[in-house]
């Protein structure tokens, strides 16, 4: 093994390197200074370990200012701007102003069902409240957004989900994987 695939299996092939993450948080509490933001803190450490450049999260009132967040970062930022990975928590329940899908769906132009569903059996582990998250996860350009729940469990089971697929989403996405004959 040389030194430099050393050095990559110590840092954990830092598969973001160069790349931009952002994480919004959806919790009118949280926003309004009444409540602390508790799964912010906890996607972007995890984003960071993997070598995304993440800002501190985006921390918004439920409803319409999720959507003016999204739509900030995969449409009106320039092309070389957007995230490559968006991941939002809070506003995946039953709530009347919990639209975080809603306001995702709209903007993505391929979803992943499959993510979501791994997600749920994760959570079902834990707790049954897990089937209640409506969250989505997809494709926009070379954007992958996915909606955690608001909970700290339901964060970190999404990322035991997502972290081993988080390479092959992102190759995928940006069409640098060999997929390979087709038999």
């Amino acid at each position: 093994m040389t030194t430099e695939n050393s050095r990559d299996k110590e840092t954990g092939d830092l598969l973001g390197a160069g790349r931009l993450a952002a994480v919004i948080i959806a919790s009118t509490s949280a926003a309004r200074g009444e409540a602390a933001d508790t799964t912010g803190p906890i996607l972007v450490d995890w984003l960071r370990s993997r070598g995304y450049t993440t800002p501190d999260a985006i921390v918004v009132r439920d409803g319409e200012p999720v959507g003016q967040a999204l739509r900030s970062l995969l449409v009106d930022a320039g092309e070389d701007e957007r995230p490559r990975i968006i991941v939002t928590s809070g506003g995946t329940g039953l709530a009347p102003d919990d639209r975080t899908p809603e306001f995702t769906a709209e903007l993505l132009e391929r979803q992943s069902p499959g993510l979501v569903y791994a997600m749920w059996r994760k959570g079902l582990e834990a707790t049954t409240s897990a089937v209640m998250s409506r969250g989505v996860a997809g494709v926009r350009g070379r954007s992958f957004v996915i909606n955690f729940p608001g909970s700290k469990g339901g964060v970190k089971d999404g990322i035991t989900v997502i972290d081993d697929l988080l390479e092959h989403i992102q190759t995928s996405i940006e069409d640098t994987t060999d997929h390979g004959p087709r038999v």
